[in-house]
């Protein structure tokens, strides 16, 4: 290995780290708030996003799924094709984009509009037309991605990440989800079989 790339590697964790500890400057207690009371009250939840935060997307609609809040990815190429019938008035969109302005979540969004599914928008940019359009922003700050070019998701992903799982933890504590509910819907593995450990 190169001097340079164990160098790189090295500094790949403290520029994410400084991400993290960063991010709490930007949190907004009642735009949270309100994400999650739309969460917990949602009959359905679908989520949405190109390249790396569609890849984040799809951990987040299974993070849903392990506290029994009813959540699939929707892709975007799919959605403009009937995928958005899973959605319907009183349901709620998630949609991450860094930028704002991805295209092809543009469309989504106003089929969102037109049947009544409120948004909740994770994005850098407050002043884009997924912010614009939504119920709720949550600000994704994001300090510089880990490779020397700034141009890899590498942290920009696990800042979308650290939101997604600050959301689910507080939505355990909303719903007052139970480990007991978790060990029937997850039997398999390791986990599954520490949680139905006969005592």
């Amino acid at each position: 290995m190169k001097k340079e790339a164990l160098i790189a590697a090295k500094a790949a964790y403290e520029i994410e780290y400084e991400c993290i500890k960063a991010m709490q400057e930007h949190f907004d207690d009642a735009a949270f708030s309100k994400a999650v009371d739309l969460l917990r009250d949602a009959p359905r939840i679908g989520v949405s996003g190109c390249g790396h935060s569609g890849i984040i997307c799809q951990h987040f609609a299974h993070l849903m799924c392990c506290i029994e809040q009813p959540a699939k990815f929707i892709s975007p190429a799919e959605a403009v094709h009937g995928g958005m019938g899973f959605l319907q008035a009183g349901d709620v969109c998630v949609f991450a984009s860094r930028g704002g302005k991805t295209g092809e979540l543009l469309p989504i969004l106003e089929i969102c509009k037109k049947k009544g599914v409120h948004v909740i928008t994770v994005t850098e940019n407050l002043t884009s037309p997924l912010a614009l359009g939504a119920d709720v922003v949550l600000k994704q700050y994001v300090n510089r991605e880990t490779d020397k070019y700034n141009s890899q998701g590498t942290t920009s992903s696990t800042a979308l990440c650290m939101i997604f799982h600050a959301l689910q933890t507080a939505l355990i504590e909303e719903t007052d989800y139970q480990n007991e509910q978790f060990a029937l819907i997850h039997p398999g593995g390791a986990v599954g079989a520490r949680l139905n450990e006969k005592k």
